[in-house]
């Protein structure tokens, strides 16, 4: 009978074959503390190394703007512009006490009829200005402190008065009899109310601009008088015609001819004769440069129609809705803009002869006007054939165009007929446009600077609205003050400077750029890190809790 009781090592089990199932020893106190050592550290390191150069580095620097300042200039509480006009009279064949007394019944007269309170015109007795000194002045000197100049003229054989203003120097003269001064005891005299209302008329269209002017902005800094609905479409019409206003414009004289005729054309001197001057009168507001090109063989586009024979006026026409299309801008070397300033083109266009003469079928006019590019004058020779070149006389009456055409382009009011006073309009308005603009660009750099506030703002462009603030305060000054050439001055650096700051490369490289970005870009580099930092930093609290508890 087999033996049932089982042999020893089956009792024990085989030591080959049983399992082993000890763990690591547990860590000793030094090895704990040691990783726990090595944990701080690395903390240590991230807190106080790491996170301070990472906020360093990544910091977007923001210089300190005068955000309330700005807020207030855009808004129109700083500046209320003023155009103190001084009118200068000149009463050489009347006592002086005659003359401080039409002066004060002209002044009365002038501001019942006046009903813009910002515009207004105040008379001065001429003692200090002779003739002489106001038509060889230069023009800072006129713009700055007289606005017009009038003088008085005694005649016998004007029983009313009569005015006769000069057409290229600020003088308007009036022609009076000796019974129309008025004594001392009177309080009203035709002669005053007669000048007040020429004055009023001289400056009627340069209020209406300024009116104009003060309604198309956000905010209204004065009182200003109502424009009738015909003036009002007037003003607009001129606004969306003329360039806005530059320090430098560039004037471009273009010949062009779909033949080899007219192969040479006057231009230096058609232009020393007639742009040279007037351009060397528009310098205090506006810097200009010339160029001119000749281009023969120019056709036009090929999609644009060909004029069409009129029977009755014996003349090839064109569509005024065609004129749109008359530019070959595709073949035609006419360069958009030039240096700094925005482009101004002239173009002389000399028809084929069996386009002879070539005019609009609508009005039968030979030029028209580009807006906001350039004018156009087609030249139809009398013989009906091209010459072979344009002298100085042929370019005579194209010149004249284009001095018109210029004018009109640069906003040049239509009234009155002195030059001079409209180039002294043209300065106030241009002054107190570049003011409220630089004062609107502050405002939405304000605006922008509270709406992003992840972009840079480097210390130039605090500089700069600095800068801007400065100016301002000055052309406004100089606006009060009547010197309004110092007040176009400023008002353009300010504008250049505002410009500067709200187009600065580094903030506009930064606006859209948002947070995304930067966790796009740290997390696959900090991830790796974090992790084994985080999760060993967890073990290790979770020790310390349970040795805590035991």
């Amino acid at each position: 009978m087999p033996d049932a009781t089982p042999s020893s090592s089956e009792q024990t089990g085989s030591p080959a074959t049983a399992p082993n199932r000890r763990g690591p020893p547990p860590p000793t106190k030094q090895e704990i503390s040691n990783t726990q050592r090595v944990l701080l550290s690395f903390w240590a390191v991230v807190i106080f190394l790491g996170l301070p150069i990472w906020w360093k580095t990544t910091t977007v620097y923001r210089a300190s703007l005068p955000l309330d300042v700005m807020k207030d200039w855009s808004q129109g509480n700083v500046c209320q512009p003023t155009f103190p006009l001084r009118v200068a009279v000149e009463a050489s064949h009347i006592t002086p006490q005659e003359a401080q007394h039409l002066i004060k019944t002209t002044q009365h007269a002038l501001d019942d009829l006046n009903e813009f309170s910002a515009h207004h015109l105040r008379l001065v007795v001429a003692t200090s200005l002779s003739n002489e000194t106001m038509e060889t002045e230069d023009a800072n000197v006129l713009e700055d402190d007289i606005a017009l100049l009038v003088r008085l003229k005694s005649t016998t054989s004007s029983p009313t008065p009569s005015f006769n203003l000069h057409t290229f120097s600020p003088i308007l003269d009036v022609f009076y009899g000796q019974n129309q001064i008025p004594s001392s005891s009177s309080g009203v005299s035709p002669l005053a109310s007669s000048i007040a209302k020429e004055l009023q008329s001289i400056f009627a269209e340069e209020q209406a601009t300024l009116t104009h002017l003060l309604s198309s902005i956000s905010w209204k800094p004065t009182q200003t008088s109502t424009l009738s609905p015909e003036m009002a479409s007037t003003m607009t019409r001129r606004s969306t015609r003329s360039f806005k206003y530059a320090p430098t414009y560039h004037l471009t004289f273009s010949l062009f001819t779909p033949n080899s005729a007219p192969s040479d054309w006057a231009i230096e001197s058609a232009l020393s004769h007639h742009i040279t001057p007037l351009l060397r009168a528009l310098s205090p507001i506006s810097n200009f440069t010339i160029d001119s090109q000749l281009q023969m063989y120019a056709h036009f586009s090929p999609t644009f129609p060909d004029p069409a024979y009129d029977p009755e006026s014996k003349s090839y026409t064109l569509n005024t809705s065609d004129l749109s299309g008359f530019i070959n801008a595709a073949d035609w070397p006419l360069s958009p803009s030039i240096g700094a300033g925005p482009t101004i083109n002239f173009i002389l266009y000399v028809p084929a002869p069996h386009q002879t003469p070539l005019l609009v079928r609508e009005n039968g006019a030979s030029s028209w006007l580009i807006p906001q590019w350039g004018g156009i004058q087609i030249f139809n020779p009398p013989t009906g054939s091209a010459p072979s070149s344009l002298s100085a006389d042929d370019l005579s009456p194209v010149m004249q165009t284009f001095t018109n055409q210029l004018l009109s382009l640069l906003g040049l009011p239509n009234s009155p007929s002195s030059l001079p006073v409209r180039l002294s309009t043209l300065t106030r308005v241009h002054a107190a446009s570049l003011i409220f603009s630089a004062s609107d660009t502050l405002g939405a750099l304000a605006r922008l600077t509270k709406s992003l506030p992840n972009i840079p703002i480097p210390n130039t462009v605090a500089h700069s609205v600095d800068s801007t603030i400065a100016h301002l305060h000055a052309a406004c000054g100089h606006l009060r003050q009547g010197r309004f050439a110092a007040a176009l001055q400023d008002a353009r650096v300010a504008e250049a400077e505002v410009e500067r700051a709200f187009f600065e490369r580094s903030m506009v490289g930064q606006v859209y750029f948002p947070d995304e970005h930067k966790v796009a870009v740290y997390l696959p580099l900090l991830g790796p890190i974090a992790v084994p930092l985080v999760t060993n930093s967890v073990r290790e609290w979770r020790r310390w809790r349970l040795a805590r508890r035991g």
